[in-house]
């Protein structure tokens, strides 16, 4: 067994199987291991105890992997992220996925392994990388209006407050803009694709 590094995984999966195998993985190797079951739980854990790295699945109830690690970007940019889903099979990282890297499930282990060293041995400059970046943040389709017109409801970054934007044309994963409705800040944000 390694000599463990007091490094802290919050692994973040709604799988019991797959959150309980990959904390034993990370445990082996000397990691310290949280675990959450979706995104919410997720935040829960980082106010009791911010992780060096968050590795978390995107398909997940309540609060997806993709809105949860763009919170955690704009909220905690500090903590390292790492991306997994078994949706994508490529090791580069989805379009519009707001992580530093990116497992792919069934990958053998030590893929992941090289992934969490590589990622920490990088830890001061990707930081510092991400308190200049913008962060857009993945919103929920919220239906359609009474009169049927699509729409999604934004939360500006600024003010808190929330305003509807109606759905001109569905496209694929991209990052959009809008001004508030009620303060001068601009907006980026990411409508999450239909599962």
């Amino acid at each position: 067994m390694a000599t463990p590094s007091k490094l802290q995984v919050l692994v973040v999966d709604d799988d019991p199987n797959i959150r309980e195998t990959v904390a034993m993985l990370l445990i082996s190797e000397g990691y310290d291991v949280v675990a959450a079951e979706d995104g919410f739980q997720a935040l829960v854990q980082i106010r009791n105890t911010s992780p060096d790295v968050i590795l978390s699945d995107l398909n997940m109830p309540r609060m997806s992997g993709f809105e949860l690690l763009s919170v955690v970007r704009r909220r905690f940019p500090h903590i390292l992220t790492i991306a997994m889903s078994g949706a994508y099979r490529d090791d580069e990282l989805p379009p519009g996925v707001v992580a530093d890297g990116f497992y792919s499930k069934g990958k053998h282990p030590e893929t992941l392994f090289r992934s969490l060293k590589h990622l920490l041995s990088e830890a001061a400059l990707r930081s510092s990388r991400h308190h200049r970046e913008l962060s857009p943040a993945w919103i929920p389709r919220n239906g359609h209006d009474p009169q049927g017109v699509p729409y999604v409801t934004v939360t500006c970054m600024e003010c808190l407050r929330a305003f509807p934007v109606t759905v001109v044309e569905e496209t694929s994963v991209q990052v959009l803009e809008i001004q508030c409705q009620f303060c001068p800040s601009t907006n980026q944000y990411i409508i999450e694709p239909p599962s």
